[in-house]
């Protein structure tokens, strides 16, 4: 088997990965599919791809603006690289024991959770469980297509599955991760507790999650992680380094 063709299955694969989250299609997607498309089109015309490269290779600024062109795919290729163990430990980074759990909103559907959101609130059970005296922020505000906030869904959902109402506290304003986190904050405050905090949220958020905390003067941000269904992990990684680019750039 050629390389061409191996190149080619591999390619096709990756594309695959962007398109099978369908009908969610976000910025992470739409950059994975144009760069497996990009790829798909360079390496099944490899061989006039190389004869255009000889060609602007051959004239000064060519040479030049080719160099400049590979430098770029290459620091942004150890830029990623550097990005995913970031946040591979992050998602990774559990308490010894927890001051507070906050649970980061997603969608609702109606008045129940998403089932992303479901695996968040069941990671928070998880978290809530082996810290039983710990208090649970859940956060999140109402959509304009959502019956009830995110927050009253989760307490609802928690509730359901045996946690006490005591423990729970709403924060039914956010309306994103900043925002989770300020508001979050100022019930700790009016609680009169630290600011250290568990947050609880999909494992490729975490590492931005917990950059926004710090950012806001949380010294201690630990991680429970929700699991993510494979056919959303691509797309949603991808995201996540545009989001954690927009974050370094303009500090939200």
């Amino acid at each position: 088997m050629s390389v061409k063709i191996i190149l080619l299955a591999l390619e096709t694969l990756l594309l695959f990965l962007f398109l099978v989250p369908f009908p969610v299609i976000c910025s992470g997607n739409l950059l994975g599919i144009i760069v497996s498309v990009i790829l798909l089109l360079i390496t099944a015309n490899w061989t006039k791809f190389c004869g255009i490269i000889s060609k602007i290779w051959g004239h000064g600024a060519g040479k030049f603006g080719l160099i400049f062109v590979g430098a770029l795919i290459l620091a942004g290729i150890i830029y990623v690289s550097i990005l995913s163990v970031l946040m591979y430990r992050a998602q990774e980074n559990r308490p010894e024991k927890a001051n507070v759990i906050v649970v980061l909103g997603c969608q609702v559907k109606g008045e129940r959770p998403s089932r992303m959101l479901r695996r968040r609130l069941d990671a928070a059970i998880k978290a809530m469980n082996d810290n039983p005296d710990t208090l649970c922020i859940v956060s999140g505000g109402k959509g304009d297509d959502e019956k009830i906030s995110e927050a009253l869904a989760m307490k609802n959902y928690l509730l359901e599955k045996g946690m006490d109402s005591d423990r729970i506290i709403m924060e039914d304003k956010s309306t994103s991760t900043y925002e989770n986190i300020q508001n979050s904050l100022e019930i700790l405050d009016q609680l009169g507790m630290s600011h250290d905090m568990t947050i609880v949220t999909d494992g490729f958020h975490q590492y931005r999650a917990s950059l926004i905390a710090k950012a806001q003067g949380v010294k201690n941000v630990t991680a429970y992680s929700a699991y993510t269904e494979p056919r959303y992990l691509f797309t949603y990684w991808v995201r996540e380094w545009l989001g954690l680019t927009h974050f370094f750039l303009l500090g939200s």
